[in-house]
Parts: C-alpha cells; sequence; structure tokens
C-alpha cells in the first residue's frame, strides 16, 4: 500500500506540467498564466508536512494515511472537473496538503512495522515506484492529453487509489507512537508559513528572477518564519517538529547528505531533457527515452545495496555511490552537440547506477538510532529536508544556465552553459561524497545485523531436526 501511495503521489507531481497547454487553451489563456497550478502543489505540501506527525500520534498512522489519500483522491476528481482557473488551483492546493500528510504517514508506517533488516529489504522495493513515476508520468500524462482530455491526467488518479484505499481499510494494520501532547499551533503556524513561503521563493526565483521583489520578499520572510520556529520549537517541551532529534550524529549527517546530495542527483535529471531538447534539438520522445535509462541504473543498484547494507554499512555505500554521481557528471560535461543518443543513455544508466547507492541507505540509517515512538516525527524531518532538497535542485541548475547566457542573447543558453551546470553539479556532489565518507554508520549496522540474527533465529525455532518446518 505505502508503494501504491508514493506512486500515486510522485507520479501526480510529474503528470502535470504536461497538460498544461492544452489546459492554457481550454481556458483561453497563455501557459506562462497557469505557473500557479504548478507552484501551488509544493508550496501546500511544504506547508502541510509539520502538522504530519502530530496527526500520526495523535490519531494513528491508519486512519490518517486514508484520510489524506482519500482527500488526495477527492481534490483529484475535483480538479479535473474544474470549471475555470480558480477553481483548478484551490483544488490543486488540497492536493498539495493531502500529499504533505501521505509521505511521512506512510513512511512512519512502513518503518514501524518492520526492523532495520527488514526496512533494508522493504527499500529495495520502495525505490521502484520512486524512480517508474516520474519517468512513467509525462508519457502517460502526454497520452491521455493526446487521446483523451487534459482532465484525465487527474481522474487518473481515481482508478489507481480506490482500489489502495479500499485495501488499505480492510488490512492495514494500526500504528501509533507516543501519545502526543497538546496541539502545538503557534509552531504550526511559524513552520508551515515559513516552509511555504520559502519554498515560493525557491521555485519561482528561476522564472521570475532572484533579484524579484516577490522571489526576495518570500525567501526573506521564509528565512525569519523559520528561524522563528526554530528558536520556538527548541524551547518548547511539546514541539510540532522533534527538532531535537537531529542531536543525534547520524540521523543530522544523513539528513545532511540527503539536502546537499540531492541537488546533484535531481539537478541533474532536471538538465538531463534541456540539455537534449536545448542543446541537441532533439524531440520529447526522444528526451523522455535518452533519460530514462537511469531508473533501470538505480533498480540495480538498490538490490546490490541492499545485499551489502548490514556487511560494510551505509557509510561506503553512500560515499562511493556520491563519488560515482561526480564521476558521471564530469562525463555529461563532455557531452556537446554531435554526442549521440546512445551514449547519454548509458551516461544516464551509469548515473543511476551511482544514485542507487545514496537513497535507500541514508533513509534506513537515519532511523537506525530513532526510538520507536519517534518515527513519525523522524519521518517528518526527513520528508522536510528531501522536500527542500528537491526545490533547491531545479533552482540550482537553472541559476547556473542563467549565468552561463550572456546578456542579451537568445533564450535558450548556449552549450557551455550546460557543460557549466554538470561541473557544479559534479563539485557539489564530491564535496558531498567526502562528507558522507566520516558517516558514524556504527549504530546502523549493528541494527542491520541484529535484525538478520533475529529473523535467522526465528526461523531456526521453526524448524525441527527433521528439518519440517512448523505449522
Amino acid at each position: 500500500m505505502c508503494a501504491s501511495v508514493t506512486f500515486i503521489a510522485i507520479a501526480d507531481g510529474a503528470i502535470t506540467t504536461v497538460a498544461l497547454p492544452s489546459i492554457a487553451r481550454q481556458f483561453g489563456l497563455t501557459t506562462a498564466a497557469l505557473d500557479g497550478v504548478v507552484v501551488v502543489y509544493p508550496v501546500c505540501l511544504a506547508m502541510a508536512i509539520p502538522a504530519s506527525a502530530w496527526l500520526v500520534e495523535r490519531f494513528g498512522g491508519k486512519r490518517v494515511l486514508l484520510t489524506a489519500l482519500t482527500a488526495f483522491l477527492g481534490s483529484s476528481l475535483l480538479c479535473g472537473a474544474a470549471a475555470d482557473l480558480p477553481q483548478l488551483i484551490a483544488c490543486r492546493a488540497v492536493q498539495g496538503l493531502s500529499a504533505g500528510v501521505l509521505f511521512p504517514a506512510s513512511a512512519a508506517l512502513l518503518f514501524a512495522t518492520f526492523d532495520a533488516f527488514e526496512q533494508v529489504r522493504i527499500a529495495r522495493y520502495m525505490i521502484i515506484p520512486q524512480q517508474i513515476a516520474p519517468a512513467a508520468a509525462p508519457v502517460l500524462g502526454g497520452l491521455l492529453v493526446d487521446q483523451l482530455s487534459w482532465r484525465w491526467v487527474f481522474y487518473v488518479n481515481l482508478p489507481v487509489g480506490v482500489p489502495v484505499v479500499l485495501f488499505g481499510v480492510l488490512f492495514l494494520a494500526e500504528h501509533r507512537g507516543h501519545r502526543p501532547g497538546r496541539f502545538d499551533l503557534t509552531g504550526l503556524l511559524l513552520s508551515a508559513a515559513g516552509l511555504g513561503a520559502a519554498m515560493f521563493g525557491v521555485s519561482e526565483g528561476p522564472n521570475r528572477g532572484w533579484s524579484s521583489a516577490a522571489v526576495l520578499a518570500a525567501l526573506a520572510l521564509g528565512a525569519v518564519l523559520l528561524t522563528a520556529a526554530v528558536v520556538y520549537q527548541l524551547r518548547t517541551a511539546e514541539p510540532l517538529l522533534r527538532l531535537r532529534l537531529f542531536a543525534d550524529r547520524l540521523f543530522r549527517d544523513t539528513n545532511l547528505i540527503n539536502l546537499v546530495g540531492l541537488i546533484p542527483i535531481l539537478g541533474a535529471m532536471y538538465l538531463g531533457p534541456l540539455f537534449l531538447q536545448q542543446a541537441q534539438g532533439r524531440t520529447a520522445l526522444e528526451s523522455g527515452t535518452g533519460t530514462f535509462p537511469e531508473a533501470f541504473g538505480v533498480l540495480l543498484t538498490v538490490q546490490v545495496a541492499g545485499v551489502l547494507y548490514a556487511r560494510v554499512g551505509p557509510r561506503i555505500i553512500v560515499g562511493c555511490g556520491l563519488a560515482g554521481v561526480s564521476a558521471v557528471l564530469v562525463l555529461f560535461a563532455q557531452c556537446d552537440e554531435d554526442t549521440g543518443l546512445w551514449t547519454f543513455r548509458a551516461y544516464m544508466f551509469l548515473l543511476g547506477v551511482a544514485m542507487g547507492g545514496v537513497f535507500m541507505p541514508t533513509t534506513v540509517a537515519s532511523l537506525a538510532n530513532i526510538a520507536r515512538g519517534d518515527l513519525a516525527q523522524a519521518s517528518t524531518l526527513n520528508t522536510v529536508v528531501r522536500q527542500t532538497g528537491g526545490a533547491l535542485a531545479p533552482a540550482a541548475v537553472t541559476t547556473v544556465l542563467v549565468l552561463g547566457t550572456p546578456a542579451g542573447a537568445a533564450a535558450e543558453p548556449p552549450l557551455g552553459a550546460y557543460q557549466s551546470a554538470y561541473y557544479v553539479l559534479a563539485v557539489i556532489a564530491a564535496v558531498t561524497a567526502v562528507f558522507a565518507f566520516t558517516l558514524p554508520d556504527g549504530p546502523a549496522r549493528a541494527a542491520a545485523a541484529a535484525g538478520s540474527r533475529n529473523r535467522a533465529a526465528q526461523a531456526a525455532r521453526n524448524v525441527p531436526r527433521d528439518g519440517v518446518r512448523k505449522a
């Protein structure tokens, strides 16, 4: 069920962009006028995340997950039925709010159900929807828009999501952490407003320009509110976001790796289609098939990393993965107008191979020292960090491209700007790799090894001396 929820939420975030030209024609607007449809989703998602841990602890993971998923599906239906742009933006905002609760709630349920050894195995399966969804969404969206209507990019969530809700009602087990204290309304207002303002500034910076008054005001307001939120919640006995969890070095370092390491990883995924279509003049279909091999590389490495996790630990896996990302980005920086599509595909596959050593080990290791009752809070903080890193990636890439485009030049950046962007991403990945090799991963290896021994002992107890497994 968690895999299905992840697929739906990620795909929805990626599929909408394909439908924007068709929506603009329907409402008699320009595509640029639909910017709110895209931006409102990550902004509202960021605003809802801080409340998710308290909701899970107060009402239970199952109830919160199913309620959020139902709200997500209902708002998807309303998005598809929207009669004008304001209705579409409003319903899209509800989608974002629902998704902001879905991600932490599903992660909290997943990691509360399985021990560290099993978490490694489960993460090997969870990576499938995380990689397939963003790759398949644009293709599916194009087919739906061409063959049916833009409204079906929202309606398509229902035939996938409704069976998931029914399955959850019938079979999903309940989970609660420790009983939460009184709802921290002040903490919610500060953190939600701060995250929302910061996400708006980061998302709109590349489009409006970093010197835009609206962008500067949003970033400044976000910084002030987030600083106030941190100060307030560190002094509160029952904060909405348990920031004291960052006192644990393993949790803090893995999140720092995710925050900075996602910039070169997701930045490369954002930059690839731009390079193929703008620098090389390829079609959207060639762009999609050119970047898709990355998913196969990730799926391959995650399976290997799952086997090696308890033996060598996340420090070696993550450090080597980020070093590999840096090396492949240097290869990308050598590409020019004459680079063949199959060469680019091979580089994308290698990038996926390297990326696969980062996602799963950092997620599992981040929870190694976390008490079971704090899992909802830890999952929420992990989600905040990942969403922030995901927003910074395209912003960083676009900024480098803009800086590399001569003043008064054509709208599209020159080849050198793309190459410079790849070099910048490679440097960020290399620095993060050096930091990853300092990761104190002893507790993570010990937790995974203990889980492995427990499973082996349990299996041995179920097998009598005659070798016949007990019923």
